[in-house]
C-alpha cells in the first residue's frame, strides 16, 4: 500500500524558488510562473509508478525525483495549471487516495534571529546552500517541518508575501528546512505567510 506523505500544489512558482529548484533539478528546469506539484510517498520506490502515470497522462515535465528506501518524492511542473492539476488527479487515482489523505504537516522548529552577526552569516553562506547569501545586520527566519515536502509551499508563499531573500529550502528527507533573510519587517511578514501556508497547505 502506498502512503501519501506530502501533496502540495503551487499555482505559480515565484522567481527565487524556481531558481533554487533549478539548481537541484535533475530533469526539466522549472521557470517562474510554472504551476508545480510536489508529492512524497512511502515506500520510496512507488514514485516510479506514479511518475509513469503522470507523464503518460498529461504534458507535465518531471523536474525532480528522489528515491530513498523509506520515502520517495517527485516534482512535476507545467505552465498550464490544468495539466498539473490533472496529473495530480491521475496520481491520486492510481493510489486510490485523495489529497486529504496526506499527512498533516507539523512544525518541528521555528525561530527568527534579528541583526545577524558577520561571523554567523559567513558560516551560513559557506554551508552547502543553493540559494542566496545572508548579509550581516539582516534578520533570519528558520522553519523546519515534517514531512519535508511542505517546505516548498511555505517558501513560495513567503516569497509572495514579502521582499525577502531565499537562503535555503530543503524539501527532501525526514524534515524540510527553510531559511529566509531580509529586513526585520519583511522577514516577520514572510514568516507569518510561511506558517500560514504550513497550517493550510494547498491541495487542489
Amino acid at each position: 500500500m502506498i502512503k501519501l506523505r506530502t501533496y502540495v500544489y503551487i499555482d505559480a512558482l515565484q522567481p527565487q524558488l524556481a531558481a533554487y529548484m533549478a539548481t537541484v533539478s535533475q530533469g526539466f528546469l522549472p521557470v517562474p510562473g510554472d504551476a508545480c506539484l510536489w508529492v512524497e510517498v512511502s515506500p520510496g520506490m512507488a514514485v516510479h509508478r506514479l511518475t509513469d502515470a503522470a507523464l503518460k497522462a498529461t504534458r507535465v515535465h518531471l523536474s525532480q525525483q528522489v528515491v530513498e528506501r523509506t520515502y520517495g518524492s517527485l516534482v512535476i511542473h507545467q505552465r498550464d495549471q490544468s495539466d498539473v492539476r490533472e496529473a495530480g488527479r491521475v496520481l491520486l487515482s492510481r493510489m486510490g487516495a485523495t489529497f486529504s489523505d496526506r499527512e498533516t504537516c507539523r512544525i518541528a522548529w521555528q525561530e527568527t534571529i534579528r541583526g545577524m552577526t558577520p561571523d554567523h552569516c559567513v558560516l551560513i553562506n559557506r554551508q552547502d546552500r543553493r540559494g542566496s547569501m545572508i548579509l550581516p545586520g539582516q534578520s533570519m527566519f528558520i522553519l523546519e517541518t515534517e514531512p519535508a515536502g511542505y517546505i516548498v509551499y511555505a517558501a513560495n508563499q513567503a516569497e509572495k508575501a514579502a521582499n525577502i531573500t531565499l537562503i535555503d529550502a530543503r524539501a527532501v528527507g525526514a524534515f524540510g528546512r527553510l531559511i529566509l533573510a531580509g529586513r526585520e519587517g519583511d522577514v516577520d511578514e514572510a514568516a507569518a505567510a510561511a506558517i500560514e501556508a504550513i497550517q493550510n497547505p494547498s491541495g487542489a
